[in-house]
């Protein structure tokens, strides 16, 4: 059984892999179009219908590409559709929320400090979160309401800010941001499926039949991607945020996911700007600095808050600490681990423990039996550079201690 434990950390690196690369498609993929649609040229020798052109080099060749603001006057024989990038990178990212977060619900999901529920009832408001949240910006965009875009993005950022706290106080502070970027990806994946590429495919009909497409799809579809455009960059923030407990594990970590939303803003203004020649607006430069500084002080003002220790041992975990070699092995990782990995760390130059992970009790031991297994036994990942010095027959118990607990054997 404890070799379950090696293939579900190699099938996550995997899936992980996997959506890093669909990520990657899909974001330069988005990024090129909205630069190539806002640096569109127009002059009077364009063709019936189009919008603007384009001259590009790249790989030693030159590329000249013309926009149809609605379509041109015959389907042309071969089409190139974007959309997979964008299904992949949601199916691979909903894959690593079940693989981490659902399947570790008791350690990644549940903060029972925070809202003591059960692995079901976590599992379920996450899917049901993630549902409402494409409902309700939908049926919002659809609304009179959504014919003004200034009016729309506004309205639309204060409803993540509400989100953004709503998770904190449902969820672990890791998952509440995982939460919060998975909420808004799945809006910019369902803006492809559900919106864009339906639109397309009206429009595509209709010059198969011969007959005259409405604009008013395309501009429905350039709206939503407008929004995917501006969200991208707080989604990667949120989505690397687990490896930096100042970002989740503070007490103003929702007003710090809030402000990630406006940094994303004033980024993506600056390049939207100059892809469009209509500016330079440096100014967004400093106002991100200042967000981010602000950031910064919110992660640290007041301390970080990691939640009281505990030294409750949940049903899974009561193996690990029931086993023969558990108080040798608790030496060893107060000797060399919990150094770093306290709720205030003595090790110079470390404030927060390390991902949020706490080593202090037979509790906090226990909950990471795996990962102290597979990084500080199976393998030499910690310490780093083994700066505490942790001895080959150290790893050895942590393996024995590991898998006679996983199998069941010389429990006290």
């Amino acid at each position: 059984m404890y070799e379950y434990a090696i293939a579900w950390d190699w099938v996550m690196f995997a899936v992980r892999w996997l959506h890093v690369i669909t990520a990657i498609a899909w974001i330069g993929s988005s990024f090129y179009f909205v630069a190539l649609d806002l640096g569109l040229k127009k002059h009077p020798d364009l063709p019936p219908g189009a919008y603007g052109e384009e001259w590009q080099v790249h790989g030693g060749g030159f590329y000249h590409i013309q926009k149809y603001l609605v379509a041109p006057a015959h389907m042309p024989e071969h089409l190139v559709w974007f959309k997979w990038e964008s299904y992949a990178t949601w199916l691979s990212g909903f894959g690593m929320l079940c693989l981490v977060y659902y399947a570790g619900a008791d350690l990644f999901l549940i903060d029972p400090n925070v809202l003591d529920v059960s692995k079901p009832v976590a599992i379920a408001i996450s899917l049901a979160s993630l549902g409402f949240g494409w409902i309700m910006y939908d049926l919002i965009c659809k609304s009179p309401f959504g014919n003004d875009n200034t009016r729309l993005m506004v309205a639309l950022y204060f409803i993540l800010v509400v989100v953004a706290w709503g998770y904190t106080q449902v969820f672990t502070g890791r998952a509440a941001f995982l939460h919060l970027g998975a909420f808004t990806a799945t809006i910019m994946s369902a803006n492809v499926f559900f919106i864009i590429m339906p639109n397309q495919r009206v429009v595509v009909a209709d010059l198969i039949a011969g007959r005259k497409p409405d604009p008013k799809y395309g501009r429905i579809a350039k709206q939503r991607s407008t929004h995917n455009n501006y969200l991208t960059l707080p989604v990667l923030f949120l989505m690397l945020s687990n490896h930096y407990p100042l970002a989740f594990g503070t007490q103003y970590n929702w007003i710090i996911a809030s402000l990630v939303f406006l940094m994303g803003v004033t980024i993506r203004h600056y390049f939207n700007t100059r892809h469009a020649n209509t500016g330079n607006p440096t100014w967004t430069w400093l106002a991100t600095a200042l967000l981010f500084v602000a950031i910064m002080w919110l992660s640290t003002v007041p301390k970080v808050l990691s939640g009281e220790p505990s030294d409750k041992v949940s049903a899974v975990a009561q193996p690990f600490v029931t086993a023969e070699a558990f108080p040798q092995v608790r030496d060893t990782i107060l000797g060399r681990c919990s150094m770093c990995h306290a709720k205030e760390p003595g090790w110079e130059g470390i404030i927060s423990p390390p991902k949020g992970v706490m080593l202090e009790t037979d509790g906090e031991i226990a909950a990471h039996a795996r990962e102290i297994y597979l990084q500080a036994g199976r393998s030499h990942a910690m310490p780093p550079a083994n700066v505490t010095a942790i001895s080959d027959e150290e790893r050895r118990l942590i393996v024995a201690w590991y898998e006679s607990a996983v199998n069941g054997e010389k429990t006290q």
